[in-house]
């Protein structure tokens, strides 16, 4: 649980609610076990790369789309270590997330491991090589139960249909800026990039 604005604890959900909500606005833990601990790792470090783009110099990089082009006008952006390789699996590692949240939003009787297994099969797999795609099997394995995950996420004067409501909201709040990156990516001709 994190501390809201006024003093209140929150859930997790609500916390990327409000993070995207100020993303929006300005457009431009290991609870949750190892194998989400993995994704949010890689979508952390993708981020930090990102960021250090930024850094270096927040007047010329102010969005992405300048980083995308400086690197394309390098010969860069295929590389594994570039800015537009991490925005490409950040963008995926977002799409995957969203498609978890539909799915465990959608189908309560579903388990946990058979929800993250077809977001994974519709989002990631297509993009991952022999290896990443068999450490997505070992993970799977550790995947929490279902009604252990929902507990994680449900700050506690929540009950299951405000969690339910949170996830719709962040989807609708994420699904636009997918829908605007995506579109980035395919202008850079970087839409079908495969893990090395």
């Amino acid at each position: 649980m994190k501390r809201g604005r006024g003093g209140m604890e929150e859930s997790e959900m609500r916390s990327a609610i409000e993070e995207l909500s100020l993303v929006v606005k300005d457009k431009p833990s290991d609870k949750i076990g190892p194998t989400m601990a993995v994704l949010r790792q890689d979508i952390h470090q993708n981020i930090q790369k990102l960021d250090k783009m930024y850094e270096s110099d927040p007047s010329v990089y102010s969005n992405v789309v300048e980083i995308l082009k400086k690197e394309a006008r390098e010969g860069i952006a295929r590389k594994p270590s570039s800015c537009s390789r991490a925005l490409v699996w950040l963008t995926r590692s977002m799409d995957f997330t969203v498609n978890l949240l539909e799915k465990l939003e959608k189908d309560v009787a579903q388990s946990l491991e058979q929800v993250v297994e077809d977001a994974y099969i519709t989002t990631l797999k297509p993009w991952h090589g022999w290896i990443s795609s068999a450490a997505y099997k070992v993970a799977l394995k550790l995947i929490p139960e279902r009604k252990a995950f929902i507990k994680l996420l449900i700050a506690e004067e929540e009950d299951y249909d405000m969690l339910k409501e949170e996830m719709r909201e962040l989807i609708s709040l994420l699904l636009p800026l997918l829908d605007d990156i995506h579109s980035i990516l395919r202008s850079f001709h970087l839409d079908k990039l495969k893990a090395k």
